[in-house]
């Protein structure tokens, strides 16, 4: 793959910076409803992006992103009603709870656990955090969720889908940046390496442990924020929003954009929380359509919509990043 020249790299940054500046102006062409899905956008980008990391770019089969967003979500959520802090504040503190879970996570990767046995492991995780939820009803509110508090937002209530999508704009445009950024530093090539050949890359003396942790954390982090704009974007959280179907779910955006891919985040994240709306058109068919449009893609691009992309320019190119075999 041919990478980008000097002037293509300056030309992505640009357009990097100009689509969310026009998405700006999304609310004054949408109606309510349409800005509600548009948020949901936003939210699975960085759920999808925090999945990525770990199984693209590290190359670990590790599914406890259902539990950092889980922990994110009723973290922002127990701190606004339960200790009154306000909903702004608690979004890097619920990134923090997903990267403690994300510390937590990396422990089985760390004592050399891989491939389904990781899988397992961390499955298991997401199911103990449902669990937790479920049975921790004085801090929980158990099976009936926990209602988020009003807040206002410069005197405008954060119930308005328009405040809430200018908040959720700028932490994905944050998050996603800083993410290609660490991906295209240093070490992003030693996560890659790992996720090559651990043992080769431990022998060049590069700290393949510090390598699996730091890049758990990461994910649990941005999953984590992602939690606290989800519990704002919904309102009420529930037990039942952080289960096995949001693990699927979540799995085919990762995917379906292209395994290992920040911009294959963005684009399987948009297409596959748009499609089930499009889908509704044919009552009782969704799911059916909706598996055949997901199989049609993937196997049309193997590598997801991001190789469609990189195929048409080599500004969609990323540098640390290669297709897989």
């Amino acid at each position: 793959m041919k990478m980008p020249t000097a002037r293509q790299r300056r030309l992505r940054t640009i357009l990097f910076w100009a689509v969310p500046a026009i998405l700006l102006l999304v609310p004054l062409g949408t109606n309510a409803y349409t800005q509600f899905i548009v948020n949901g956008m936003l939210i699975s980008t960085l759920v999808t992006l925090g999945f990525t990391i770990v199984i693209g770019n590290l190359g670990q089969l590790a599914f406890a992103n259902t539990a950092f967003f889980g922990i994110g979500a009723y973290g922002s959520a127990i701190l606004a009603a339960k200790l009154g802090v306000p909903w702004l504040l608690t979004i890097p503190i619920a990134g923090v709870f997903g990267a403690a879970g994300g510390f937590l996570a990396s422990a089985a990767a760390l004592r050399g656990i891989r491939s389904y046995y990781l899988a397992i492991i961390t499955l298991a995780f997401g199911e103990l955090m449902r669990w937790s939820y479920l049975h921790a009803k004085p801090l929980t509110g158990g099976t009936d969720g926990l209602p988020m508090p009003r807040e206002t937002l410069f005197g405008t209530s954060l119930t308005d889908d328009t405040v809430k999508f200018y908040v959720f704009l700028v932490v994905t445009v944050l998050l996603v940046k800083a993410t290609a950024n660490l991906l295209a530093s240093r070490f992003g090539r030693a996560v890659m390496a790992v996720r090559e050949n651990e043992v080769a890359t431990a022998s060049l003396a590069i700290p393949t442990s510090r390598v699996i942790l730091v890049t758990f954390i990461w994910s649990g982090f941005v999953v984590g924020c992602a939690g606290a704009l989800f519990a704002r974007h919904i309102g009420h959280v529930f037990p039942e929003s952080f289960g096995m179907l949001h693990l699927i779910a979540s799995f085919a955006m990762v995917l379906v954009g292209g395994l290992g891919s920040v911009l294959g985040a963005v684009l399987g994240a948009v297409m596959l929380t748009a499609l089930p709306e499009y889908l509704r058109a044919f009552p009782g068919m969704e799911e059916l359509f909706f598996g055949l449009i997901v199989a049609a893609v993937l196997v049309a691009l193997p590598m997801g919509l991001a190789s469609l992309l990189r195929r048409l320019s080599p500004i969609f190119v990323e540098r640390f990043y290669r297709e897989a075999r």
